[in-house]
């Protein structure tokens, strides 16, 4: 698995510090102090995972995101201002996987990056040795080992969280999961009570999968306690 890390910040303090912390723990580190620098890095080195600062001359996180949501699903951490709430949603809305707010501390950042890196690698292994497990629903196809998912035999682009939220609602039909449970789950540790992620990446995923998102046939929302996936399986 490629573990070479793209760390993008106008900021050279940012940069160093992550570059710092990062290589102890053995990852590569290439940056990138501006949009347009971040684009040409990911191209060249297509590294395994992603952390953006939103504010970067040039090009900024957002438009960085979007343009590499457009070809593929590597993990992204963005980084945002303290207290902008709305960046946050933006940044998710667009398809980071998470984010972390300035300033913030190395030693999280590095466990964030470690819990995503952690999820692609169970993923993969467990595919290499595992039987062939699909699970199907009205339309829905869940393939476990090619981690695809296919919306009545059309392929749907999802992230890696985004799979990952329904292959856990889908795997366990009718459970409910509490927003907390689905970041202990997914993301592997407490967000000290900040559900937001887990809100706004089920109404990402359901644009995605849903017909009518607003009336979801898949996954249900559980007022006051969490989701659900619909029914069971064939």
């Amino acid at each position: 698995m490629n573990e070479r890390i793209l760390v993008a910040d106008d900021d050279s303090n940012i940069t160093d510090v992550c570059r710092r912390y990062l290589e102890r723990e053995g990852y590569t580190i290439v940056t990138a102090t501006d949009g347009m620098e971040a684009i040409e890095l990911w191209r060249s080195h297509k590294p395994g995972l992603i952390v953006l600062d939103l504010m970067m001359p040039r090009k900024n996180g957002w438009e960085v995101c979007n343009e590499i949501r457009q070809t593929e699903d590597v993990p992204i951490v963005m980084l945002t201002a303290r207290g902008e709430e709305q960046d946050r949603l933006m940044g998710l809305t667009m398809g980071a996987d998470d984010y972390l707010t300035k300033p913030f501390s190395p030693r999280e950042l590095v466990l964030r990056v470690k819990a995503i890196l952690r999820r692609m690698r169970t993923a993969q292994a467990t595919s290499a040795i595992t039987p062939m497990h699909t699970i199907s629903y009205e339309g829905l196809t869940i393939d476990f080992v090619k981690r695809e998912v296919e919306i009545g035999g059309q392929v749907i682009d999802l992230t890696v969280t985004e799979f990952d939220m329904l292959y856990l609602l889908a795997s366990h039909p009718g459970q409910v999961f509490s927003r907390n449970q689905m970041l202990s789950k997914i993301w592997d540790f407490s967000y000290e009570g900040d559900t937001t992620t887990v809100t706004v990446h089920i109404r990402r995923l359901r644009e995605k999968i849903e017909q009518n998102a607003s009336d979801p046939k898949y996954i249900k929302t559980v007022w006051g306690i969490g989701y659900k996936f619909a029914g069971g399986y064939s």
